[in-house]
């Protein structure tokens, strides 16, 4: 069955259009449900804990898009099955039981879509049982309230599912929903972000777990009193900060309606736009609501214009299309229905401004923004320390690093909306080593060491970072935007001879042809129909060179080439300077004018004489 509505594409998406999509977006999961309704299984890939819980994935995820469905007076024919999957899911003598919640499950995540769906479809999903079977789920969900879980965004799924239970009428533990939310908030910075955990990246988990999170609790809280004495200034505080926040999260995506792709859990897919449909349903427009409607439909639009979709119309593993390569452990064949968040807006009536704004939906042909007011040219967000460039309706996020257990999915120093990235595979050599947006450093130019355990910061507007490869090696970069242009400078420090490679932006690349591309003495290029990548060595000691990657290790492309650099340094300090160039359409006086560097110091310039960077 084809998800996307028959509409005119022209047209925005109706209230009805949407429920639609709900319903067949779910239909082909019906086929996989087990006979007691408790465990969905669509496909035989594994993750890192047991079947039972990839297969509650299954059974719970797709409740974030029928609950909202079913608030908003939506039908759905299949609710017996969801209700009899929850008592036998929940029933220690069936056959289907999911276990006892314990420390550090993923039945813990699974939890929130079902706390959820019980506030704001209690008359599908709990109203009908019988007070035996409510005693058995609410025991089996109140097992959260002490359990160990990370101390992250995973406190609020313990929040959720025990504020389900109360919008029922159970009385729970409410200090726990407390003490988490206090943490919770401990995570929030004042330029509206938040950290993912006292220690945790800057990602898209701030936009559609910590920020949607919290505005779909407050609403809960607020409307439908899910506890006694709602703590006002707490839900202002969520309430101010995700208007702050929207104001940089815009910036994340591209006129097409493509987000950025950055950080890990990107299979969840069209969950990028959860946060544009958290604002409505806590009816906050920091943005005009046109603005925040096309942000949310683009979106979804764009992910279902691509092959996202199994043979038999589920959602498949992988970002732009199927690949387990970009995936993470937890990744379970259930796991890319998260993306259901997105359809939190069907809460609300027809009469709602969300409903009733009228987006831009054809940004091909306009050269200005389409996303209802001018957006900065470049715009240096300060809690993640990157710098968001745009150029022709795309999007490159320049980045200082982190030290997350993922280098390639946050430590590049460049990521696209047009390019993607590369990961790692697990051959030898540089096609293997996910060289693209990155500088690999190895002793002889194969076995290569990529950016990770990053230290990062903003200096001066400009993110900056230190690294060491080895104990005797730094590395310290500092990136400059110069747009549609970026220039990195590295500093190496090394008590032994390193050979380097540095990767530009991956292209894709057709499988049977080569014309298009060329190499140079000082620089590499790339020229395919899908766009054009240059590396430029500024300092003029590297040669260029051409890598076809790993196939199926870009999150946007199956094959992709990526223009590289490749230098040997001696023992001592080594300057590199790398002028680096990504566009899908583009002007040869453009490519052919990047920054250039001034011999007389560390000065870069533009190519109209603008200083851009300069260190003693």
């Amino acid at each position: 069955m084809n998800p996307i509505p028959e509409t005119d594409p022209e047209m925005p998406w109706t209230r009805s259009d949407v429920q639609e999509l709900v319903r067949r977006l779910v239909a082909p999961l019906e086929a996989h449900a087990s006979p007691g309704g408790a465990r969905v299984r669509p496909g035989e890939t594994g993750a890192s804990f047991p079947d039972r819980e990839a297969e509650l994935e299954g059974f719970a995820r797709p409740l974030w898009g029928l609950a909202p469905l079913a608030a908003g007076g939506g039908e759905f024919e299949h609710w017996d099955r969801y209700r009899e999957g929850l008592r036998h899911g929940t029933d220690p003598t069936h056959s289907e039981y999911w276990e006892p919640i314990s420390d550090y499950s993923q039945a813990v995540v699974e939890l929130a879509p079902i706390g959820v769906a019980l506030a704001l479809a209690g008359d599908k999903l709990w109203e009908p049982l019988s007070a035996d079977d409510r005693d058995r789920i609410t025991d089996w969900i109140r097992g959260v309230e002490d359990v160990e879980i990370p101390d992250s965004n995973w406190r609020w799924f313990r929040v959720l599912a025990l504020a389900g239970l109360r919008s029922v009428g159970v009385e729970v533990e409410w200090s726990v929903v407390q003490t988490d939310l206090d943490r919770l908030e401990s995570f929030g910075r004042a330029d509206g972000w938040y950290v993912d955990g006292p220690d945790g990246a800057c990602d898209y988990y701030a936009a559609w777990e910590l920020h949607t999170n919290a505005l779909l609790y407050a609403t809960l809280a607020g409307e439908r009193g899910v506890m006694d004495a709602p703590n006002k200034d707490r839900l202002a505080g969520f309430s101010d900060r995700a208007d702050r926040f929207a104001e940089d999260f815009r910036h994340w995506f591209a006129d097409d309606g493509s987000a950025l792709p950055y950080g890990r859990s990107l299979t969840y897919r069209f969950a990028q736009a959860a946060f544009w449909g958290g604002l409505a349903v806590a009816d906050r427009d920091p943005l005009p609501w046109a603005e925040i409607r096309g942000l949310w439909e683009r979106t979804l639009r764009w992910w279902l214009d691509q092959p996202i979709f199994t043979d038999r119309g589920v959602l498949s593993l992988g970002y732009r299309y199927p690949t387990l390569k970009t995936t993470e452990i937890y990744n379970s064949p259930s796991s890319p229905y998260w993306a259901m968040k997105a359809f939190l807006p069907l809460t609300l009536p027809e009469s709602h401004p969300f409903w009733r704004a009228e987006p831009d939906l054809s940004p091909a042909d306009k050269k200005e923004s389409v996303l209802g007011r001018d957006l900065d040219h470049e715009r240096t967000m300060e809690t993640p320390s990157m710098v968001v460039t745009r150029a022709e309706g795309e999007v490159t996020a320049l980045v200082a690093g982190t030290d997350t257990h993922y280098p390639h999915k946050y430590d590049k120093f460049a990521y696209s909306t047009a390019f993607g990235f590369g990961v790692g595979s697990d051959l030898r050599g540089v096609a293997s080593a996910g060289i693209d947006g990155t500088l690999g450093l190895g002793e002889d130019g194969e076995h290569l060491r990529v950016r990770e355990n990053v230290e990062g910061w903003l200096e001066d507007g400009l993110p900056r970072s230190r690294w060491e490869p080895w104990p005797d090696v730094s590395v310290e970069s500092w990136l400059v935007p110069a747009t549609p242009w970026h220039v990195r400078v590295h500093r190496l420090e090394t008590d032994r001879p390193l050979h380097s490679v540095e990767g530009g932006f991956p292209v894709a690349r057709p499988g049977e042809a080569d014309a298009g591309r060329r190499e140079e003495e000082v620089a590499a290029v790339v020229r395919y129909p899908a766009g054009h990548s240059v590396v430029r060595d500024l300092s003029g000691d590297r040669e260029g060179e051409v890598i076809d990657q790993d196939p199926n290790t870009n999150v946007l492309h199956p094959r992709t080439a990526v223009p590289v650099l490749r230098g040997r340094h001696e023992s001592g300090t080594s300057w590199l300077v790398t002028a680096v160039l990504g566009a899908t359409e583009l002007e040869d006086s453009v490519r052919d004018r990047p920054p250039v560097l001034i011999d007389d110091g560390l000065q870069i310039k533009s190519a109209d004489g603008k200083v851009l960077f300069e260190r003693e």
